[in-house]
């Protein structure tokens, strides 16, 4: 990549930049974009640009953050532009407590799935979202194991990740999440349907193109068989905009988006069942980490 000329396109001036992401540790797929952070201490969205073939996705940030999902994302962090070495010694502060910032985010993503599995749970047979929290807590939970094995939440990447860990008690758990999302269920006819209402969710709630990235990567992953992973990554999404969702109950109508982007369950036996199972993972994830 031509570092320089995605800098001069992007008119970044003085302020740091750094690179994340997949393709920074070597994993990406060529429908991977480059993960590109300036850090202007602007609140702007995530957006996408498509340069020279390539695809960016531009995050703006500061060397203040907090946010532990933001500061896993910048472990490990190329740096592109730092004349006053300020990206760097935040990236050092990040090493020098990345153990502590991976713990603490492993718990928030327990907390939140036993969050989710409870609103699944009241809601069984009156809330028609309690599908979708069934769906985000195996979600929370497949971060949870991923960030546990060293491995930083990438949507497209994680199910190979996961399927690939070393066999032992917190890992047995990744069956029961794989269960409860449904990978076994993707078919090339139904990653088509899903896609057009992930495509849509994404820019009713995100509206920041990344939908173009979306269809990238469903193209790729479908053009080389890898349909569990595409079903994965599709729900994974959906996952990152339902959460975004304010004054849920008041929007009934995104049910019906949701139904075919999640592939949501109709049965409640089901759902209830998947519910309890996660339930007793959450738990035994969260004792793991009072040890």
């Amino acid at each position: 990549m031509e570092h320089k000329k995605i800098l001069e396109k992007l008119s970044v001036g003085n302020c740091p930049v750094g690179m994340g992401g997949c393709k920074n540790v070597g994993l990406g797929y060529d429908c991977c974009e480059y993960d590109i952070t300036i850090f202007d201490g602007k609140e702007h969205n995530q957006s996408f640009l498509e340069y020279d073939g390539n695809f960016y996705c531009i995050h703006h940030g500061t060397l203040q953050e907090t946010s532990l999902d933001i500061l896993l994302q910048y472990s490990d962090m190329t740096i592109l532009l730092d004349e006053q070495w300020e990206l760097r010694m935040l990236l050092s502060k990040i090493k020098e407590k990345k153990v502590q910032i991976f713990n603490a985010y492993i718990k928030n993503c327990l907390v939140e799935a036993g969050i989710c599995i409870t609103k699944a749970k009241h809601g069984l047979h009156s809330d028609p979202y309690s599908s979708s929290w069934v769906k985000c807590a195996a979600y929370f939970l497949a971060d949870a194991v991923s960030v546990s094995n060293s491995h930083r939440p990438s949507p497209v990447h994680m199910l190979k990740i996961l399927r690939e860990l070393d066999k032992n008690k917190t890992n047995e758990t990744i069956s029961v999440i794989t269960d409860s999302i449904g990978i076994e269920r993707a078919t090339p006819s139904l990653l088509s349907r899903m896609l057009k209402s992930t495509i849509g969710f994404s820019d009713l709630i995100e509206d920041n193109f990344h939908s173009k990235s979306i269809l990238r990567k469903y193209t790729y992953l479908v053009e080389n068989s890898l349909f569990s992973d595409c079903y994965f990554y599709l729900g994974y999404i959906n996952r990152n905009n339902f959460k975004r969702i304010q004054d849920l109950h008041r929007k009934p109508e995104l049910i019906h988006m949701l139904k075919t982007g999640f592939d949501l369950e109709n049965d409640t036996t089901k759902i209830e069942s998947d519910a309890n199972n996660l339930h007793q993972a959450t738990n035994y994830l969260l004792s793991m980490t009072h040890e």
